[in-house]
């Protein structure tokens, strides 16, 4: 059975409401991006500095808790998840806490605000720690987060929150990646393609279900654009650039054999193709794809996380 909604006498503790409100089990894809920039810095040599690893993870959490929790007031303020009956939660349809009566908008403004305002100073010190261009880096990720949802750009309702989600999440692997460095790189950029794509297939089946209140809402989402039965097609897309990068990655650096687990999850996104090429129309029967979705992206960084530790130094 999918978990209830949030209501405000099942959440009596103010402070547990708003680490409600973060939607915490969504934080997981920055978990792992940022192990995965950590993998490929120490797999190209660098010297992984425990401290700055671990500010670096929280305050990534952190940054994507205040977008999601800005995403919430946003789509509250449009109207779209109010309007969603068709919503799969805890998956779309957004964390319900405004609609629900849990949290105000007042409240959930300051919220997701000020979760950004707290990565700033963390921010500074990363950058004073390893190189002042890891600035650019933060107020990149911080940008795309706002510019998610927020107006004037409220670039996913223009049909570009696919590219959003994907820059964002290589921010995420190319900055933990920055930190021990101190430098740019090609390198986690290049590795972190395909997990970031990956990721951004999440956002993008999950606008099937939200569709019908997407429209009402005047938010023109990839979906929206191309309607269901048009887009289900681009899902797979993703999936076979994704992947396809992977194996192109492989060839072009010589990596050894071991990284091909990290093809493996490509079964579970094919699996939720198929459901959803079945069921794009039925909001209702894409459970299943929206968990496999999830899966194939987190175990893919995590396989990928895996083979580049155990290839030490392989790729300096």
């Amino acid at each position: 059975m999918p978990p209830a909604e949030p209501t405000l006498a099942g959440l009596p503790n103010p402070l547990l409401r708003y680490v409600v409100a973060t939607r915490p089990p969504f934080l997981s894809v920055t978990l792992v991006g940022c192990l995965l920039g950590l993998a490929v810095a120490h797999a190209t040599g660098a010297a992984i500095d425990a401290t700055k690893a671990v500010v670096t993870v929280v305050f990534a959490l952190l940054a994507h808790a205040g977008a999601n929790v800005i995403n919430d007031y946003y789509d509250a303020l449009s109207g779209c998840d109010a309007a969603n009956t068709d919503r799969l939660f805890p998956f779309t349809g957004g964390s319900r806490m405004i609609q629900n009566g849990v949290l105000t908008l007042p409240q959930t403004a300051r919220l997701g605000f000020g979760l950004f305002a707290l990565v700033v100073p963390a921010g500074l010190w990363l950058a004073a720690a390893s190189a002042p261009g890891l600035i650019l880096i933060g107020l990149a990720g911080l940008l795309l987060g706002w510019a998610y949802s927020a107006p004037p750009l409220k670039l996913v309702s223009r049909g570009l929150g696919e590219l959003v989600i994907t820059a964002s999440w290589l921010v995420v692997v190319c900055g933990a990646d920055f930190v021990q460095r101190g430098a740019f790189s090609w390198t986690p950029l290049l590795f972190g393609v395909p997990f970031a794509l990956l990721v951004a297939n999440i956002l993008f089946i999950n606008q099937f279900p939200d569709v019908a209140a997407d429209r009402v809402a005047g938010k023109r989402t990839l979906v929206v654009r191309a309607g269901p039965l048009e887009a289900r097609w681009f899902y797979l897309a993703i999936v076979a650039l994704a992947y396809g990068w992977m194996v192109v990655l492989m060839d072009r650096l010589r990596l050894p054999g071991a990284f091909g687990v990290a093809v493996v999850p490509v079964l579970m996104s094919l699996r939720a193709g198929r459901t959803l090429l079945l069921h794009a129309a039925e909001p209702a029967q894409l459970a299943p794809a929206l968990k496999l979705t999830i899966g194939s992206a987190l175990a893919h960084g995590l396989l990928l996380c895996g083979a580049l530790v155990a290839a030490g130094h392989a790729l300096q």
